[in-house]
């Protein structure tokens, strides 16, 4: 074994052999850590690097009823659980690359599950394999090799404009009967660039600067495998380069290379990960003691109000009583703040609270946004393909040792 050097400051001397690099590193969620098995030989070098639209809310509904179904029949059987649950789902906010949406009737197990499902387990496509053959540009062939596995692969059939699941199209590498590689497992892209070759055409005030190699510059055998090289148009209007920075090169500095893409899942590499963000938190529930806040001069109803940081409470113009204000399920963080200033407008310590603040134990707000491999709901959708199918695995184990 040898530790990569990554120091990249100095250009390095044309290689006269082809340099295979195969990236497929052994990091768990951490891309930035990098674990790799060097092998040496005479001729060349081996890395190891490894709309709002209601369809989608029953599709949401469906599955997780199967879910729930699963969860409580076998549960109900030996624990004498007689609530069944449907959880309920409501979207909030939908937009290709980012999603909100509210999952409730349901408990925290179902919904942590469905938050490591999208990190973990939804497959996407990834570079996995870079072939060098010529690079003298400031950064080693190892460097590259590692920004070309956090590339985006967005697979995007021809009949439709989303970025979908990728598991029907194509096989995990190790479970392809192929010899190495094959169109059924994986997809090839290419990048040819020379800076003497492209700065003459380049615009006469560009001449002078670097010349930055972004993903426009890859080339794939597969119309329907293209690197995401923005999230949005906005995010194009305002972007400087092409695409998604590779590597800027100056005179006389050439990169050529061959990259094979693969299907996999973050569970073994955080570059086949789809989410750059995939959270849920608790709906608040907020009750106001009416009898306790009627004792409660003005001025102190205004100090409570102005005391909460989140400005969730507001007094009512006609009743002069304290509510909840309209978007407080968002505002909400449940500070500790609003509880301390209670304490010392209470009369006596043991008096109920004015203002609750409390977790809902069955509803949730969930945020999902895409790094831009695939569309936001597909991704929802692809977690909870991959939760149905788990539970028919499970079940249909657990009816093999029933017949046993």
């Amino acid at each position: 074994d040898t530790s990569l050097s990554l120091s990249c400051l100095f250009p390095r001397h044309c290689h006269s052999f082809s340099r295979p690099i195969y990236v497929n590193s052994f990091i768990f969620y951490r891309p930035c850590c990098l674990q790799s098995v060097v092998t040496l030989n005479k001729h060349n070098t081996h890395t190891d690097t490894h709309r709002h639209t209601y369809p989608i809310a029953f599709a949401f509904l469906s599955i997780l009823s199967v879910a729930t179904y699963y969860y409580y029949y076998y549960y109900t059987q030996t624990n004498n659980m007689p609530n069944q649950r449907f959880p309920k789902v409501q979207i909030l906010h939908i937009a290709p690359y980012e999603i909100k949406f509210i999952l409730s009737e349901t408990d925290i197990s179902v919904a942590n599950t469905l938050r490591r499902l999208m990190i973990a387990e939804v497959p996407t496509m990834a570079i996995d394999l870079v072939e060098f053959h010529e690079n003298t540009t400031v950064l080693n062939d190892e460097y590259i090799a590692h920004r070309l596995g956090l590339l985006p692969i967005r697979y995007q059939p021809p009949e439709s404009m989303k970025g979908e699941d990728c598991n029907g199209a194509f096989l995990p590498h190790r479970e392809c009967v192929c010899y190495e590689r094959c169109p059924r497992c994986s997809v090839e892209f290419e990048l040819d660039v020379s800076f003497d070759e492209v700065n003459p055409q380049r615009a006469e005030e560009e001449l002078t600067a670097p010349l930055t190699v972004t993903s426009q510059d890859l080339k794939t055998n597969n119309e329907s495998v293209i690197p995401a090289h923005f999230l949005s148009q906005d995010e194009q209007d305002e972007a400087q380069d092409a695409g998604v920075a590779i590597v800027k090169m100056g005179p006389g500095q050439k990169l050529k290379f061959k990259a094979i893409a693969r299907m996999g899942t973050a569970r073994e590499h955080a570059k086949w990960s789809p989410v750059a963000v995939a959270t849920y938190r608790f709906w608040p529930v907020i009750t106001i003691n009416e009898e306790q806040v009627a004792t409660l001069t003005m001025e102190q109803k205004q100090e409570l109000v102005d005391i909460c940081p989140d400005r969730i409470l507001e007094i009512d113009d006609l009743t002069g009583s304290i509510k909840a204000v309209e978007n407080a399920w968002e505002l909400s963080t449940f500070t500790e703040d609003l509880k301390f200033h209670q304490d010392s407008l209470k009369k006596r310590q043991e008096d109920d609270d004015f203002v609750r603040v409390e977790h809902s134990p069955d509803k949730f707000i969930f945020n999902v946004e895409s790094t831009g491999v695939m569309d936001a709901d597909e991704i929802v959708m692809s977690a909870l393909r991959v939760l149905k199918d788990r539970l028919n695995h499970l079940a249909q184990e657990v009816e093999n040792l029933k017949d046993m």
